[in-house]
């Protein structure tokens, strides 16, 4: 086979897929509360490849191999979510085909540059407030949100901001759940989210400011929530929640991120 200086055309190949698969997984872990163990297994990994390799240091090297085989069974658990996520991209029930997939999945899918959808989220958590309506809308972004919109029901609907009013209208059978938008859509509603248990949010917050703030805390996501015992817009992101803004702070914010 043809080969440069020892370096074979094959090895050529097998850098690409590596490199290819670290991609997506940095790519399924990004905005992630999963980030910090990626990097930390691959630290380890290049670390362990130096000793064991490259250094050949027999005694830790024998002691990290042992690490690395009882490590593959602990990933899997850890990232079971994630490694089904990234099945789901490749044999999904709506998939447009293989090759499809494997295509966004390499090269990423465009972004969608029509922000009209934020015009009527804006106008919908205006009408919110001014009816202390309780309401809780959260936009994807790089973080694959699939877990959290498959336990609500399914719309796939164009962002309008009548619609939203009649969902989150008091008593409905849906105005309790979260609202989760994906590239520009509705996907979903009376979705279920993760409810934070950080010690320092004030005590008159309830549920609603509870979970925007577990799921800006577990994903890279924004989340937008008015309050049905005040009426205050707030919008969370990376954990933090801010309080009581007006409509445009939230626009720009929106239209920011």
């Amino acid at each position: 086979m043809f080969s440069i200086l020892g370096f074979r055309l094959k090895d050529l190949f097998d850098i690409i897929i590596v490199a290819i698969l670290l991609y997506q997984i940095y790519r399924l872990m990004k905005g992630t509360s999963g980030m910090n163990i990626f990097i930390s297994v691959l630290s380890f990994i290049v670390i362990w490849f130096f000793v064991s390799y490259v250094f050949q240091m027999e005694l830790l090297g024998a002691i990290m191999n042992k690490v690395v085989n009882v490590g593959a069974i602990l990933l899997i658990v850890l990232f079971q979510d994630e490694i089904r996520r990234f099945l789901n991209k490749l044999v999904g029930r709506h998939s447009k085909g293989l090759y499809a997939k494997i295509k966004n999945m390499v090269i990423g899918r465009k972004g969608n540059k029509d922000d009209a959808f934020i015009d009527e989220i804006v106008q919908a958590a205006e009408s919110f407030s001014k009816t202390k309506t309780g309401a809780l809308i959260v936009l994807q972004k790089e973080a694959d949100l699939t877990n959290y919109w498959e336990t609500g029901e399914r719309i796939d609907s164009e962002v309008r901001s009548r619609l939203m009013e009649n969902i989150f209208y008091k008593n409905t059978p849906l105005h309790d759940g979260a609202l989760i938008i994906v590239e520009g859509k509705i996907k979903a509603v009376g979705c279920i989210l993760p409810i934070s248990h950080d010690q320092n949010i004030p005590q008159n917050l309830g549920l609603r400011h509870r979970a925007a703030l577990g799921i800006s805390e577990k994903t890279d996501a924004l989340v937008v929530v008015v309050s049905e015992e005040t009426g205050k817009i707030s919008y969370a992101e990376k954990g933090k929640l801010k309080i009581g803004v007006k409509s445009e702070e939230l626009l720009k914010f929106l239209t920011k991120e």
